[in-house]
């Protein structure tokens, strides 16, 4: 018990002699004295304007670089629907070009990282490195 418990407890004597033991309202006072507990909502901090400026700056090169991505597999699929049948198509041509295509692709998205890339294409570095030889890539 606390000090101020053990003071606000105080033996009594009854008219007839048997002590009793009195709360006294002290005690209860002490608690309404003091202030209710107040809960504070952790805010959050506030962001500088050039944090959000660099944040919206990274997500607009995002968008830009899906953008990018999405109209190269458009003018390629494009490109494949003009092919004239009747004249023939060179497979390992063909083959060539898009697996050229890809790897460009991987390259620009891991910004030239090779093992990434080859990561990313499903592929071992080593077989992304020889192809990258074998087609002349230059990235």
């Amino acid at each position: 018990m606390s000090a101020e418990q053990v003071g606000a407890i105080n033996p009594r004597v009854e008219s007839n002699g048997e002590r009793r033991e009195h709360r006294e309202p002290r005690l209860q006072e002490s608690f309404a004295a003091t202030p209710p507990l107040q809960l504070k909502i952790a805010q959050r901090p506030v962001r500088n304007r050039v944090q959000r400026l660099l944040d919206l700056a990274d997500s607009l090169l995002r968008e830009t670089e899906l953008l990018a991505r999405d109209k190269a597999f458009t003018e390629e699929a494009n490109r494949l629907q003009a092919l004239s049948l009747s004249a023939g198509i060179d497979f390992y041509d063909e083959v060539r070009r898009f697996e050229t295509g890809l790897i460009r692709l991987a390259l620009d998205q891991t910004r030239g990282h090779q093992a990434q890339a080859a990561k990313l294409l499903h592929i071992k570095p080593s077989t992304l490195n020889s192809k990258i030889k074998l087609f002349g890539i230059e990235y």
